[in-house]
């Protein structure tokens, strides 16, 4: 029999609240975290707006020099990491730290570092570049600085594969857990590129909303009016260990970590297969691995980026997965209100289930207004719905034709 993983501490950094009671308020009362980027002068960008985090303070986890030695999203990871353990109650005195692992997803790393000192290169000359630029850039820095800060020496690594990255950080650790070459993992993912150069790439591709005046109703997915996604930055981390182990330290148990399903649609290097192939393979795996038939899934929390093409296509899937119930499955999406955290994204959006499934509601797909008769469904617009969630999937689909898709559960003993 496969071992039951369980979910036993939440961190999470995001536009809409950085920890989960804030983030879980936020996602109840659909708020928008989207705003005018004020950084950096946009006069020249098709997109002007993000879900950019202006309040973000790491210092109380982490050292000032160290956060001048670490990268934007590195340190929103460390906060995360840090929110979740705490919330955990692990007594890491009493724990063999050879036995904690840490995988992180995150799609680009830290871009930002890289404009920054290849700008100091072409000003000032080689000598000028930082020495930490390396170690600040590389996608696994952030495991290996969790690592470091705790002392965990278990399997220690980042998985890079666009919007999928933190869900295939999940499955891995869901694996290693399983496999018994761990006995607890820090699991998510981390992502901040909402920098000059991040931005223009994306609106040079012509893959984010134009919808500069309304920042807040921006993200719309699903509706037919929606222009594209809208860029956001955060982290969302969760502390998993086996079932046995957190009922033996008392642990509280925020849900179980059942399934994880991976395809590529071999198609396009960014647009998804029309037929929803990758995706509906994805889904099925994660059923399979869960061991959760189609009726027993009631939550869809949806990729759901509010691009043309992408919305399209996952609704077509559900659609082909789950015939006629495919209409009594409530979908929402969280990048509605986040914006999409690319590499990230899934971290967040497993939290979001998770505080849902406690506060027994679902939070809405908010700036839904105008029905798209391809888009069809029940996507929980804008108001929050009182209903509880025991069994749901959660859906990431990136660029190179990546879908992953995770399956949670309601603990139950």
């Amino acid at each position: 029999m496969k071992r039951r993983i369980v979910i036993t501490g939440l961190g999470v950094v995001s536009p809409i609240g950085v920890g989960k009671d804030v983030f879980s308020k936020a996602l109840r009362e659909g708020k928008s975290g989207v705003s005018k980027i004020e950084h950096f002068d946009t006069t020249d960008f098709t997109c002007k707006i993000a879900g950019y985090i202006k309040d973000f303070d790491p210092e109380p986890y982490i050292d000032k020099k160290k956060i001048k030695k670490t990268a934007r999203f590195a340190q929103m990871g460390l906060v995360a990491a840090s929110l979740a353990i705490e919330d955990s109650k692990l007594d890491l005195s009493k724990e063999d730290l050879t036995r904690i692992g840490v995988v992180i997803g995150t799609g680009m790393g830290g871009l930002g570092v890289m404009e920054e000192e290849e700008q100091a290169l072409l000003e000032r000359g080689p000598k000028k570049v930082s020495p930490f630029l390396i170690p600040m850039l590389i996608a696994n820095i952030l495991p290996g600085e969790i690592a470091i800060k705790y002392g965990f020496c278990g399997p220690n690594y980042s998985t890079v594969s666009a919007c999928s990255s933190a869900n295939h950080a999940l499955g891995d650790a869901l694996k290693i857990l399983r496999a018994g070459e761990a006995d607890i993992m820090i699991s998510g993912g981390a992502e901040s590129v909402i920098t000059p150069l991040g931005v223009a790439g994306f609106c040079s591709m012509k893959a984010l909303s134009q919808k500069n005046d309304e920042p807040t109703k921006a993200s719309c997915p699903f509706d037919k009016n929606r222009d594209g996604f809208v860029m956001g930055e955060g982290a969302g981390l969760v502390v998993l260990e086996t079932l046995e182990r957190a009922l033996a330290r008392g642990a509280f148990i925020y849900g179980e970590l059942a399934g994880f399903g991976a395809s590529d649609d071999a198609y396009h290097i960014t647009a998804p297969d029309i037929e929803g192939k990758g995706a509906i393979l994805a889904m099925e795996a994660a059923l399979k691995d869960a061991e959760i038939s189609k009726d027993g899934i009631d939550y869809i929390n949806a990729h759901g980026t509010s691009t043309l093409m992408n919305d399209r296509v996952e609704t077509l899937a559900v659609k082909k997965l789950f015939g006629d119930r495919a209409y009594k499955i409530p979908i929402s999406s969280t990048k509605s209100m986040t914006g999409h955290i690319l590499g990230g994204a899934a971290g967040i959006e497993l939290i979001a289930i998770l505080v849902s499934m406690q506060g027994g509601f679902i939070h809405p797909t908010i700036n839904y207004q105008t029905p798209d008769p391809e888009c069809d469904l029940d996507y929980v617009p804008n108001v929050s719905r009182e209903q509880n969630i025991n069994c749901a999937l959660s859906n990431s689909l990136g660029f190179g034709g990546h879908n992953t898709t995770i399956a949670v559960k309601r603990y139950v003993k």
